[in-house]
This record gives structure tokens, sequence and C-alpha cells, in this order.
């Protein structure tokens, strides 16, 4: 088998990760570069990184699915339970609102202290109501059971706060 030789310039960066490379396989330099070079020259390897490119774009976009269907279940979280705080919440007498205010203070100390412990031991409430949600996706398909989630992603359901109309907040 007869070989040519060329001289090559490669970036000193290279140069070095090639050195390393060689040196951890304890092959020749040459045999690295032949290596990289078939491979890049393959027509198997433009199939190969298509795939691979596929695949990873695949991951991604199931990934932003999931990111988009939670954002949708915290912004229907946030909504339903400033429609429901908004429905029961009454004035404060203004020789009540000092005392209101430090309970406010004090019960969001807990909320953050209790929001703390859930990150820290790992557990996700959106991932809680999906897990709540899911097994009830067969009933969804044949009418019966909650109402799915509409195209935007949110879940929306009977709410006895809202009006007559259907009017949100």
């Amino acid at each position: 088998m007869s070989r040519t030789r060329l001289n090559i310039f490669i970036e000193p960066a290279h140069a070095k990760r090639l050195d390393q490379v060689s040196a951890h396989k304890g092959v020749s330099k040459s045999a690295v570069i032949a290596a990289a070079l078939a491979s890049f020259l393959s027509p198997d390897g433009e199939d190969q990184r298509e795939a691979a490119l596929a695949k990873r774009l695949d991951r991604l976009s199931r990934q932003f699915d999931r990111l988009e269907r939670d954002q949708g279940v915290l912004i229907e979280t946030v909504a339903l339970y400033l429609r429901h705080y908004l429905t029961v919440a009454l004035p404060v007498p203004e020789h009540q609102q000092e005392a209101m205010r430090a309970q406010g203070r004090a019960r969001y100390a807990q909320f953050i202290e209790q929001l703390a412990r859930h990150i820290q031991r790992g557990r996700s409430l959106v991932r809680e109501i999906r897990q709540e949600i899911e097994p009830v996706a067969p009933a969804q398909q044949t009418g019966e059971g909650h109402q799915p989630p509409s195209s935007d992603g949110a879940i929306h359901g009977d709410d006895p706060a809202k009006s007559s109309e259907g009017e949100k907040p």
C-alpha cells in the first residue's frame, strides 16, 4: 500500500489535542489523522452525522414540549390561585392592616422555607400535577373526566369561581 506525504498546517490547539489523542490511544499522529479523514470523507459518515443531529433535534424538541407544557401548568395554576384569592379575600380594615402585614411576612417566610425543602429534595410540583393528570388521559379521549389541554398547552377545567358568562378575571 503506497502513501502520499502531505505537509499540512493546523491550529496549535489542534496539534496539542492530536498529540494527546495519539499518546492516549498509543497510535501515531498519522493514524489518528487518517482515521479522522476517512470518517469525514466516508459517505456513511455524513448519514451518521445527519442521524445524530436528527436525534439531538428530536430530543431538544421533546424537552421544549415538556417546558411548554410545564409553563402552561404554571400559568394556569397562578391564574386559578389569583382568581380564587381575589374572589374570597376580604378587604382588611385599616386598624388591622399592620397585623395582617406581619402575618403575611411570617407566612411568606414559611412558604420560602417549605419551597426550599421541596426543591432540595428534588421534587417538582409540576411533575406531581402532571402525574395526577396523565392517568386521566384515556378517559379524556372518550369524553369522560377532565377536559384535555387546549391547543396552547394550558389546562382548562370547570371552575365554580367563573362567572356565568365563562369570563376569566
